[in-house]
This record gives C-alpha cells, structure tokens and sequence, in this order.
C-alpha cells in the first residue's frame, strides 16, 4: 500500500479516492494545488491513502462474502498501519478524514466507526450506500460497514456523546447525482441530534472535481 503526504505541520486530514481510485489522485486533480496555501503555511497536512475498491465493493468477479472481507481488511490497515504513521508525523490534536463520491463513504465510514479518533469529516459529493454492491449478501460485517444501515440502530452512548462532539460536513451540488445520498445522511445523523451541516450548492453544481476544488477550499 502506497501513500503521499503533503504538508509539514497543522490538522492532519486522511484522504481517501474516489471509486477505485489511487494514492495520487487528489493530486492529479488539482485538490493539492486548491489548498497549496494553507499546507504550504502549516495550517494542513493531508495523508493520501490508496484504496482496494477495485478488490472489495467493486469486484464483480469475486463473491460477495471476499468483498466485504476486503473492506473489513482495508480498515484494519487504516487503524493498524496508516494510523501510527501519521501520529509519528504529526503530534497535534485533532484527525480529520476527507473524500469525493465513494471517497466520501470511505471518508463516512471510517470516522463514525472510529468517533474517538476522527474528529471531523468532510465529504464532497458523498456516495453513502453501497449495499448494490453486494448482489443481495448481507451479514454483520455488511451492517457495520453502511453508515445509514448501522447509524439508525445507534444506542450507545458512547458513541452518541462522541458523535456529538465531533464535526461532520457534507457537501454537495444541486445536480449530483449523490445529492439524495447526502440528504438521507445528514437526516439520519440529525435523528440522533449529531450536529451535521448540509450544504447543496447551486448554480448548477455537480459530481465533479472543478465543484470539489471549490468546496476544499471552502471548508477545509
């Protein structure tokens, strides 16, 4: 597994791609360069992570049951492996997690999962609910793994009261494709009084890096 980090100081953000997507994507795009300022002044610093989309949600060929296994695998790296290396780089309070459409589910997942570790998210054209994925098969490890499947049944109080200290920003545009996503996932943390803002942007936006690069630049 590959990473790039940019940044020398600051909040430390995990970033994840977008579908299947790799390491030095938000590079690529242009999401460096959107908030080259405030990384080049020690106010950021991102950690961009690969994924295994392509082994897990988006491997047809494999059954179900590997898939999900994969995703469960992926987010034992992120807290065993990816974790560790970033408190060794950076010492300050606070951990963010940050994603574009699936990014964003990446993004979702991994901090309502981990609420004592991950102090903020910011999705961008979030894509939440993968279950189509899965061909119909289900089981735990699929429940703990869809936010809008796990989130409504949430009791604990630990988790709440974490949950409710934290900040979780969701951005998205009047016409992404993901809009609907969005707004059943701020409706789901809002029923468990988790202070979610909701933003949809207008003037035509849509599930694009042109919008996205705006949007870092707007909230991160």
């Amino acid at each position: 597994m590959e990473l790039l980090t940019f940044g020398h100081a600051g909040l430390p953000a995990i970033v994840f791609p977008t579908s299947c997507g790799r390491f030095f994507e938000f590079e690529d795009r242009g999401m460096v360069d959107a908030v080259l300022h405030k990384l080049e002044h020690g106010h950021l610093q991102l950690f961009c992570v690969d994924s295994v989309d392509a082994e897990s949600w988006y491997n047809r060929a494999a059954p179900p049951r590997f898939r999900i296994a994969r995703q469960v695998q992926y987010q034992q790296y992120l807290i065993q492996e990816v974790l560790p290396f970033i408190k060794a780089c950076n010492s300050g309070p606070g951990l963010a997690t940050v994603g574009c459409s699936f990014g964003g589910f990446h993004a979702m997942n991994l901090a309502l999962r981990h609420p004592d570790i991950f102090h903020a998210v910011l999705s961008l054209g979030g894509a939440f609910n993968p279950i189509n994925f899965l061909n119909g098969y289900y089981d735990d490890d699929c429940y703990f793994n869809l936010p809008m499947h796990y989130m409504p049944n949430m009791s604990d109080p630990w988790y709440l009261a974490h949950y409710r200290r934290n900040n979780y920003v969701l951005a998205t545009g009047v016409d992404d494709m993901c809009r609907n996503d969005n707004e059943r996932m701020a409706q789901v943390l809002r029923a468990k009084d988790i202070p979610c803002r909701l933003d949809i942007w207008g003037d035509g936006a849509g599930h694009d890096w042109s919008w996205w690069q705006k949007m870092l630049q707007s909230y991160l």
